[in-house]
């Protein structure tokens, strides 16, 4: 049975998300083009549910503890950049290669900012130096992991959902934490799913940043560990990954 406290982080991001998403769409600043992208399929789809989400997931997070909210929202805000800057290459290999070679890329600077926000974001949620380190591998790798499934319609809005969903089965900050998340996924999955909208890097950082911080927020150092090893390891098989996404059924 879900308590009531954790329903109401749940109903609170949903809530904000899909008010958000209709005021931008009713109102985009800068003119409709500077939203649009064109997906995987060739059509038109709005930026909107980004933005949204990352407002949505952290004003809930936030009620729960306010570095869950500032790391969502630096998140949000490390992808957006990216969606403005961007220049289409995936994967933490492909801009650590750029950076190599001297050349600095918004996806490098969108993961360094993510890392260093989990980072400070982990040295308040948890008091060991050992488990404040474990805990900012854990919300950035989550925020990049969920990006990472962003490849096809719904697929990273559906990962935070069954993701999350084990975490509302305990009681505490972490359980109001995976609600949250899982409010402002679900807001949007509808109109992610019908192409109508895509999530982003503004988005699907921002959810998973707020699915990192549930899991920080409800395990101790083993459970950490066990998360932060998994995470590890999709980041460094980043294109499997995706790949895996791109099969999976939408």
């Amino acid at each position: 049975m879900i308590d009531k406290r954790t329903c109401r982080p749940l109903l609170l991001a949903a809530a904000l998300t899909r008010a958000g998403q209709a005021v931008l769409r009713a109102a985009p600043p800068g003119g409709r083009a500077r939203w649009e992208r064109t997906n995987h399929a060739g059509r038109a789809v709005g930026l909107y549910a980004g933005p949204a989400v990352a407002v949505g997931a952290g004003i809930a997070a936030a009620r729960v503890h306010p570095a869950a909210g500032a790391v969502v929202l630096a998140a949000g805000a490390c992808g957006a950049y990216d969606d403005v800057a961007g220049d289409h290459r995936r994967g933490f290999r492909a801009h650590l290669r750029a950076l190599r070679h001297g050349e600095i890329t918004s996806g490098a600077v969108k993961l360094f900012g993510i890392a260093a926000a989990g980072l400070a974001a982990g040295a308040v949620l948890k008091e060991r130096p050992a488990d404040k380190l474990l805990a900012g591998v854990v919300i950035a790798g989550s925020a990049h992991l969920v990006n990472l499934l962003d490849v096809r319609p719904a697929r990273a809005a559906g990962a935070v959902l069954a993701l999350g969903a084990p975490g509302l089965l305990r009681e505490g900050p972490g359980a109001r934490l995976a609600a949250g998340a899982m409010g402002a996924a679900a807001a949007v999955l509808p109109d992610d799913a019908g192409e109508r909208v895509m999530l982003g890097d503004t988005g699907a950082h921002a959810l998973g940043a707020a699915l990192g911080a549930a899991v920080v927020a409800g395990n101790r150092r083993a459970g950490l560990l066990v998360h932060a090893v998994a995470l590890a390891a999709a980041a460094c098989c980043g294109d499997r990954v995706s790949a895996l996404a791109r099969t999976l059924p939408g």
